[in-house]
């Protein structure tokens, strides 16, 4: 497993639920973990508060999930569910790549009920490529990182295949439990039990695995092609 891994989601909470248990493997093993959210996910926000109190609390349950893996939290200023998708989030979300020099970049599979999740997936694979291109000069020099691998999210199911599986060591599982108790709607949801399902997801990807626990990821097309001599 990859030490440093940078998790890049539309929404706070994406990350820490559907790539969760192998961010906090990593940090139980002594790695870097990033997440990085591009917009706070504050439109979804309960009855007792209003849209910006709600993006303040986010934005606490943010650095809160990171600071319980040792690592850092960043969310962009976007608006959530007006994510732009231009260069402008692509050069920032590179700049920030090349600050923290991840070994693999996660994010979110192509298709998607959420705009804004399906605009982080193109985000991220135009900051991937800027970040390691040595003749786009920035503040900090080229890095290249390894991915990006696609989370499994119930939101993003359409065409997911599983591909990858990552084990969830136990200490990580753990963790993740503890972590992900920051985040109010994994925890308060009326309309979807997202502690339990990812709980039990990955536990079931844990026996595809042969494994007590893992996550399921998905990756481009053109890289699952490869060369094997019989």
């Amino acid at each position: 497993m990859a030490k440093n891994i940078m998790a890049i989601g539309g929404h706070i909470g994406d990350m820490e639920l559907t790539a969760g248990g192998v961010l906090a493997t990593a940090a139980a093993e002594g790695g870097k973990i990033v997440t990085v959210a591009l917009t706070a996910g504050e439109r979804g926000n309960p009855p007792h508060l209003t849209v910006p109190k709600y993006r303040k609390q986010k934005e606490a349950e943010a650095a809160a999930f990171a600071e319980a893996l040792g690592g850092e939290a960043v969310v962009f200023p976007y608006v959530d569910g007006e994510l732009p998708e231009n260069d402008e989030v692509a050069f920032a979300l590179c700049d920030l790549i090349r600050k923290h020099k991840p070994d693999i970049l996660i994010t979110h599979w192509q298709n998607s009920m959420h705009k804004d999740h399906a605009a982080t997936h193109n985000i991220v694979k135009k900051a991937q490529f800027y970040a390691g291109l040595k003749s786009i000069e920035r503040e900090l020099p080229a890095h290249y990182a390894d991915g990006p691998f696609y989370a499994e999210n119930w939101e993003d199911a359409a065409d997911f295949v599983p591909y990858v599986y990552a084990e969830v060591s136990p200490e990580g599982f753990a963790l993740w439990e503890k972590a992900i108790n920051t985040q109010w709607f994994a925890l308060n949801s009326t309309s979807f039990k997202y502690k339990d399902y990812y709980a039990h997801l990955m536990r079931v990807r844990g026996i595809y695995a042969r494994r007590e626990y893992a996550e399921a990821f998905e990756i481009d097309k053109y890289k699952k092609y490869t060369v094997r001599k019989f």
